[in-house]
């Protein structure tokens, strides 16, 4: 008898946490390494919000919550999806959960059993596919085109849709491409899921302020109203608020899910943290101008290592929409071989070539479901980011 359960076996570590602990390593041993691999804003949380916290605190908001979230958290969370995205939702249709990662957990868990299977557009966030197959379900990648920016056409997702189907997971703008949708584009997509009722949609926006070049946002149940019934809408604090470790994440959508997710976090981790829900409260309620900001200066990096990546030999960085990280093809590299005489194979040894010669953490993209690819994170300094393009353009020169 097997000490460890099936489900845990279906289930690996993440490969953007593995990278990025390779390069913590490497760091600590004294080697110069600049990681590139983790998605997390180098910006501080907002002052306003740390002091809403503090204020919490000494307030005495030190106590248990309501399992999914408190009163006021979920109200300034409904009152943003009608500001932000024209959606109407009550408190008792939102539920609020320690980080996004575990609002998509507890949806997947709750409504996937054995067999059903779950669109995945790929490449995508390395977590969906885990999850799905925590639950038993069939995770199905839907292939995008880099000659499409990665964004999934519409007959490929008709193609992708049968009987067994029950979830869409759509993530805009994209974790690891950056590529986000236009209203004309995701209407092309919802038209298409009109067509079959048994297919639920999940959607993902938690890079949704996190876009450029007068780019406007919009998801799936604001662009077909008719969809709002079988649409989770998933958000958080973390990456536009600059709260990554603060755990908080949300979702709205129809109450008989939102009940049933509050079930099974009644059984694991019970409460979000409760100074971390008074501080969201502010984030959502607050001002909003920092985030303009910010992005002025994530636009910079964006242009900088597109521009850059573009100039190194083998590699075809296309321009993302939002997000914070690019994804370049690295198929020009594939079949060269290093000084060393490592060939470059596939795209998890170009990944690995490149930390052990340069210096440089990248997440392969074969790990995102998509390659010969890499995925970089623009969330670090202008300088870093120049000095890490120099030494990519530097390992794809010397390939031959």
């Amino acid at each position: 008898m097997s000490l460890i359960s099936s489900a845990l076996k279906r289930i690996k570590p993440s490969p953007t946490i593995a990278i990025s602990n390779k390069a913590r390593e490497l760091k600590a041993a004294g080697r110069d390494i600049i990681a590139l691999s983790a998605g997390e804003p180098d910006f501080n949380t907002p002052d306003n919000i740390k002091e809403a916290a503090i204020a919490a605190i000494r307030r005495g908001e030190t106590k248990y919550t309501a399992v999914d979230g408190i009163p006021e958290l979920k109200k300034a969370i409904c009152a943003k999806l009608k500001r932000d995205n024209d959606l109407d939702y009550k408190p008792s249709q939102v539920s609020v959960g320690t980080g996004g990662k575990q609002v998509l957990f507890n949806a997947l868990v709750a409504t996937v059993d054995a067999g059903d299977e779950v669109l995945i557009p790929a490449p995508y966030w390395v977590s969906y596919p885990d999850i799905v197959e925590f639950c038993g379900g069939k995770p199905v990648p839907v292939m995008t085109r880099l000659e499409d920016n990665f964004k999934l056409r519409p007959e490929v997702l008709e193609a992708a849709i049968t009987p067994k189907t029950k979830w869409l997971i759509f993530n805009s703008p994209s974790n690891p491409s950056g590529a986000a949708y236009s209203h004309d584009e995701l209407k092309a997509l919802t038209d298409v899921l009109l067509k079959h009722p048994h297919v639920w949609i999940l959607t993902d926006d938690m890079y949704e302020h996190l876009v450029y070049d007068d780019f406007k946002f919009v998801t799936p149940a604001q662009v077909e109203p008719r969809l709002y019934d079988r649409t989770l809408t998933m958000n958080g604090v973390s990456k536009a608020y600059c709260m990554t470790g603060w755990r908080i994440g949300y979702v709205a959508g129809p109450e008989q899910i939102i009940k049933a997710m509050g079930t099974l976090q009644s059984q694991s981790t019970s409460n979000p943290c409760s100074i971390s829900q008074w501080a969201a409260v502010e984030a959502l309620n607050g001002p909003q101008d920092f985030i303009a900001s910010n992005n002025a200066v994530f636009k910079g990096r964006r242009d900088l290592v597109v521009s850059m990546l573009n100039a190194a030999e083998g590699l075809t960085c296309p321009t993302p929409e939002g997000a914070f990280y690019v994804f370049p093809s690295c198929a020009g590299t594939i079949g060269k071989s290093t000084p060393g005489g490592v060939k470059i194979t596939d795209d998890e040894v170009f990944a690995t070539q490149l930390l052990e010669s340069e210096g440089v953490a990248v997440v392969n993209g074969s790990a995102f479901g998509l390659g010969p690819a890499f995925r970089i994170s623009y969330a670090t300094s202008t300088e870093a980011l120049e000095e890490a393009c120099k030494r990519i353009q530097r390992f794809c020169a010397a390939l031959s």
